[in-house]
């Protein structure tokens, strides 16, 4: 019987109720500024998406008031956090191309508090097309973004986060949300082509910060997709652990089935599966992000 109570699960479930009882202890502290990220990693599949929407509802949760910019043409963010985004609806490419003020397009959650979101449509996939020859074609959303904000502000209804989801390729939508950004946030799947894929966005970001947007910096590095049975994720945390220290997170994301389910029911794991291993993971990440910005800026 002994056996039982000492058995891997039994382990994890211990763990895993620890944990959840921590987290009913915490609250995020609010940053005294809108900690603008953009979510990227020009290699697909790495989970930026599912990153996206998961830490900003994580962080809804504990109070804070977060804007997801759907950035995105697939549309997936928008899909993920139950948003409507079909044929006519306005979103980001309206934004862009349109200058439709934001206050105009943003929806809030129908499952959280606290969240919001400006929807992509199929549109925006020509909206790569159709920037070149506009004028400030590269900060169109950032000029957006920050009339939004003041606005939201004066009206005494801050935002804490803004998260802008972006296409895997560094075309003009990401660089306009590059330009938009004062952080970067990474997802970083542990397997050893992601650093391949890291050594390219880095040096795609010392270039725009050159020319477009110097205040942009990696602040939170997060893995993804993390299996702590195997020596090979383990191996690629310690590589990306030995070149940012400061950026990783202690946090880890783990491979889950209910990660994963969770889009096809128009939900964040944390409306599906609030309980869950992935939603646990996922407010803990936030939190400790939350905490590390607080740090840095002296809040």
């Amino acid at each position: 019987m002994s056996d039982i109570f000492d058995s891997p699960i039994a382990r994890q479930m211990t763990e895993l109720n620890a944990k959840k009882k921590s987290l009913k202890r915490q609250t995020a502290p609010r940053p005294g500024k809108t900690r603008v990220m953009t979510v990227s990693n020009q290699k697909g599949g790495v989970g930026k998406t599912t990153t996206t929407v998961n830490m900003a509802a994580a962080l809804a949760t504990f109070g804070l008031r977060v804007l997801v910019i759907d950035n995105d043409p697939q549309g997936n963010a928008s899909t993920a956090l139950n948003i409507e985004h079909r044929g006519d609806t306005p979103g980001t490419y309206e934004v862009l191309i349109d200058g439709t003020p934001l206050r105009e397009v943003v929806q809030p959650s129908p499952d959280i508090k606290g969240l919001y979101c400006c929807p992509a449509t199929l549109d925006l996939a020509g909206a790569e097309i159709e920037l070149v020859p506009m004028v400030s074609r590269e900060t169109r959303l950032r000029n957006a973004i920050h009339r939004y904000l003041a606005e939201t502000e004066a009206a005494g209804e801050r935002f804490d986060y803004v998260f802008i989801d972006c296409p895997p390729s560094l075309g003009l939508l990401t660089i306009n949300a590059f330009a938009a950004a004062d952080e970067v946030l990474i997802p970083i799947q542990s397997e050893y082509y992601a650093l391949e894929g890291l050594g390219q966005l880095l040096n795609s970001i010392d270039q725009l910060r050159g020319y477009l947007n110097p205040n942009l910096e990696v602040s939170t590095i997060l893995m993804t997709m993390f299996d702590k049975r195997t020596n090979l994720s383990k191996d690629v945390q310690d590589e990306v652990r030995q070149h940012f220290p400061d950026q990783l997170l202690s946090t880890v994301i783990p491979r889950s089935v209910r990660i994963s389910e969770a889009p096809s029911f128009n939900k964040t794991v944390l409306s599906y599966d609030p309980e869950g291993v992935g939603a646990v993971a996922y407010k803990e990440a936030a939190l400790e992000m939350a905490k590390q910005g607080a740090s840095t800026n002296g809040n």
